[in-house]
């Protein structure tokens, strides 16, 4: 029975295996490498010749002085991208549902999704040419009002806002996707009873538009709160610099420095596991709490 039902849907098979493989090798098989944060490992010794020293890097990690700081920069990157970039999609699919010429309509939607094509690279090159303090953008504009100029990438300070609005910037177009996607699946009929008992476009807005969409908004919001701990590495590490560690420095970059840069695979290992752990454990709260209060969840 097994295999005729293998036999009947064997092009469907062949279709998802690619992505099987691709879990099992990139996702999957690499988690054994888990072992080594409860070893004293050496590159010569090997995974199994490497002797055990159970919690003991965890132990190093949870007391050093650093833990406190890089938890705190990851919380807050996470938290204020979550705070101020989740809405930003939804506002701009609302606003972009209630423009009714359609020219338009496309223009400013092919225009928002544009920065997403943009590599972190290329967004980091802008903003360091914006913000420099001699020949940026903002600082000829702050010459002229006879203020002086701003180290913007070099003031602590001024980190988190620069990482979070440049961060809206370059997804909120594309995050309006799934939203105007779902927007569409609203049944028209509700519109026009809505009109014809005298409700204007606000009122649609709030009683039919929002409602209707909420089970969407609860599950990116979901999601993106399982990811509150794991902030783009990428952008961090070619944003950041030494004078900004104090609020730069998150889990991903102290771990790159620690096992890449200083060679301590072990610790450098133990520490990427407390941050996925944390990561699990928030978008499983937040999956439950979803659960309890709307009824909409993953799983």
């Amino acid at each position: 029975m097994f295999l005729k039902r293998l036999r009947d849907n064997k092009l469907l098979i062949l279709m998802i295996l690619p992505m099987l493989l691709y879990y099992l090798l990139f996702e999957y098989l690499p988690m054994f490498g888990i072992l080594i944060s409860f070893k004293d490992y050496n590159v010569f010794r090997g995974v199994f010749a490497s002797k055990w020293v159970g919690l003991r890097y965890y132990e190093f990690f949870f007391n050093s002085p650093d833990f406190l700081v890089i938890l705190r920069n990851t919380f807050l990157l996470g938290f204020y991208s979550i705070l101020f970039g989740f809405p930003a999609p939804i506002l701009l699919a609302l606003l972009i549902n209630e423009i009714r010429h359609s020219v338009f309509k496309r223009f400013v939607q092919t225009v928002s999704y544009l920065p997403h094509f943009v590599s972190n690279v290329i967004i980091v090159s802008m903003l360091v040419m914006f913000l420099s303090p001699s020949t940026g953008l903002i600082n000829i504009v702050l010459a002229k009002i006879g203020l002086e100029p701003v180290y913007f990438l070099i003031k602590p300070e001024f980190f988190r806002s620069i990482f979070v609005a440049s961060g809206i910037w370059q997804g909120v177009g594309w995050g309006t996707i799934i939203y105007l996607a779902a927007l569409t699946a609203i049944d028209p009929h509700q519109y026009e009873s809505a009109e014809i008992d005298g409700a204007g476009r606000w009122k649609k807005m709030i009683y039919i538009t929002l409602p209707s969409i909420l089970p969407v908004i609860i599950i990116l919001l979901v999601l993106n709160i399982g990811t509150l701990f794991a902030t783009s590495f990428e952008k961090v590490f070619l944003l950041y610099n030494p004078l900004t560690y104090e609020t730069a420095d998150i889990i991903s970059t102290y771990t790159y420095r620690t096992g890449l840069v200083q060679g301590n695979f072990s610790y450098a290992t133990a520490i990427g596991v407390f941050n996925g752990i944390l990561n699990f454990v928030l978008l499983y709260a937040a999956n439950f709490t979803a659960r309890k209060v709307k009824q909409v969840s993953l799983w």
